[in-house]
């Protein structure tokens, strides 16, 4: 990321274009178009080129070595413009010195050479900057009037003057509301960076009060039990046993809130992310099914499953190409079967590292409930992730 943006940077005004580090506008700006996105649009006052080599600018020894000056001030202030930041000293200088000639060029040669205004403007809105004060706005305004009434007054019809007016007016002002907008979007790019490390932190700061305060209490219980056990082991070895089995007890009890506070983080429930399967699957286009039997499953083991059934249906619709998917959760025998099963074109069961991130997360969850992951082709075609998960006291 660039140092200096637009948000933290304002332009400087008129008062400080000599002090301190200056930042340019392609610091300011993302995606600047930089000078040469610029000169195109000089070609704006082309016509006064053309008086030059018609000759009609009489006499063309003066109008000719003018116009190339103008041309070549005008074109360096706008380097400088962007290379060196709006306000620079040496670039406003240049364009002042270009803003000048073009004026000696109107008044002199007449309104044939007006359509310069408006790539002095041009100049204007890229060289002038707008910060607390809008120093630009303040400086095309009066230039477009002034320059549409020299051209009125050097012999062009009023229409014609108006044209000059607005050409002048709105080439300066689109050009440095241009500039302006890709500034407002960077700064919204770092507003929103910004404010995506703070929800991290935050979140942070809430798993670990959340960590905390389900493992402080638990934790302290913990030691002074171990530690009246150690004293009692040489002479009472029943009590000894008793402490030894309550604090194996409460280790078993905050080794199930773990699980069940990092579940849900990251998973909603069971019930929850089948309807949102059932409904990203109709999205996809793919015939949902769901089977449901057996009674309603521990707060742990539904998390978990829940979880499973997210992974198992994000992988049929990215890589299945599959009409049909049947989702089915059975209690039987002490544990809970999922199976996620589609129809599509199938995948190689995972094993080592061939297996995607998601499902290497779903084994390590799975193998840390002494659960059992199944995952390869189905009989009759398509693709069947199976997962067994006991459901013993120590986990439920």
């Amino acid at each position: 990321m660039k140092a200096g943006a637009a948000g933290e940077s304002p332009a400087p005004d008129s008062s400080d274009t000599t002090t301190g580090p200056r930042t340019t506008i392609a610091d300011q700006v993302d995606d600047a178009p930089g000078p040469f996105g610029m000169y195109p649009w000089l070609l704006i006052g082309y016509s006064a080129f053309a008086e030059v080599v018609s000759g009609r600018a009489r006499p063309v020894w003066a109008s000719g070595p003018l116009l190339a000056i103008y041309a070549g001030l005008l074109v360096t202030a706008i380097w400088y413009g962007f290379r060196r930041g709006q306000g620079d000293r040496l670039a406003v200088t240049l364009l002042a010195a270009a803003g000048v000639d073009a004026f000696v060029l109107v008044g002199w040669f007449a309104h044939g050479m007006s359509a310069l205004m408006p790539t002095l403007a041009l100049g204007c809105g890229v060289v002038i900057p707008w910060g607390r004060r809008p120093w630009a706005a303040m400086i095309i305004t009066p230039l477009s009037v002034v320059a549409g009434l020299l051209a009125w007054v050097r012999g062009a019809s009023a229409g014609d003057a108006l044209g000059t007016w607005y050409g002048t007016l709105i080439s300066g002002f689109v050009i440095a509301m241009f500039l302006r907008l890709f500034g407002a979007i960077r700064e919204l790019r770092e507003a929103r960076e910004e404010l995506a490390r703070t929800a991290v932190s935050e979140e942070r700061l809430r798993f670990a009060r959340d960590l905390h305060d389900l493992l402080g209490h638990t934790l302290s219980v913990m030691v002074v039990k171990a530690q009246a056990a150690r004293k009692l082991a040489a002479r009472d070895a029943e009590l000894t046993a008793r402490q030894a089995a309550d604090i194996e007890e409460i280790g078993r009890d905050a080794l199930r809130q773990v699980r069940l506070a990092v579940s849900g983080y990251r998973g909603r429930g069971l019930a929850a992310e089948i309807d949102g399967a059932r409904t990203a699957l109709r999205d996809a286009g793919i015939t949902a099914t769901v089977r449901q039997e057996g009674t309603p499953l521990p707060e742990e083991a539904d998390a978990l499953l829940g979880w499973a059934v997210r992974e198992g249906v994000t992988n049929v619709i990215r890589h299945s190409g599959a009409e049909t998917c049947e989702i089915a959760v059975v209690r039987q025998d002490g544990a809970a079967v999922l199976s996620v099963r589609d129809d599509g074109r199938g995948a190689p069961a995972p094993s080592g590292t061939s297996q995607g991130n998601g499902l290497r997360g779903l084994v390590e969850r799975i193998s840390g409930s002494e659960g059992r992951l199944e995952a390869g082709p189905a009989d009759g075609g398509g693709y069947r992730l199976t997962i067994t998960l006991p459901l013993k006291e120590s986990i439920s």
